[in-house]
């Protein structure tokens, strides 16, 4: 059987998903505001499905998009964690850093608290290379989540083949964090 990692920060707790994360899970993705850069917002069914997939690869690797819940009061408010993204990708074989929360806790740090446990995650437990993100060159929330945990963008953009060809979504640029790098950037102990 494999361990299940779950962390904590000083706010946040990332953790395998559980029954009652799906109501919340499938408010969020439906939120228009949330789901802005996303081709479509996703149905109850997709977002019950991607809840399932999250679970799944969690018991199977013991980490990937972990559940985030506000330590002091247990609201599940999203996702953080760390995917192995499809093949096609320029970085690919790769794995990177993702996250999605509830709009109502955006612009309080809690995407680049978890996300920076979670690329500490990769780098020290791992010993990941490299964790890449990547999203849409008009999303600038995440693209500024990416710049303050010291990801480097590639100077190349790229076409997202999950996105359809015309939308002004498929156009992505890509960033990356190597473990050499990581060290160099995070605070002596």
């Amino acid at each position: 059987m494999t361990d299940i990692y779950e962390m904590e920060t000083a706010r946040l707790r990332l953790r395998q998903w559980h029954h009652a994360d799906r109501e919340p899970f499938a408010a969020l993705n439906s939120d228009g505001r949330v789901m802005h850069y996303f081709p479509v917002p996703l149905s109850r069914e997709g977002s019950d499905a991607m809840i399932d997939r999250c679970q799944r690869l969690i018991e199977q690797r013991g980490w990937g998009l972990w559940a985030v819940e506000l330590k002091d009061l247990e609201t599940f408010i999203g996702f953080v964690g760390l995917h192995i993204p499809v093949p096609d990708l320029p970085a690919s074989p790769c794995v990177e850093v993702g996250w999605r929360l509830a709009h109502e806790h955006w612009g309080r740090g809690y995407a680049s608290e978890a996300a920076a446990e979670a690329l500490r995650f990769g780098f020290e437990t791992l010993a990941l290379p490299q964790i890449v993100s990547f999203t849409t060159l008009r999303n600038q929330r995440s693209i500024a989540v990416m710049e303050r945990l010291g990801m480097v963008r590639d100077a190349q953009t790229f076409e997202h083949p999950s996105v359809p060809v015309g939308s002004d979504l498929r156009e992505h640029c890509l960033y990356r964090m190597t473990s050499q790098l990581w060290r160099t950037l995070r605070p002596a102990p």
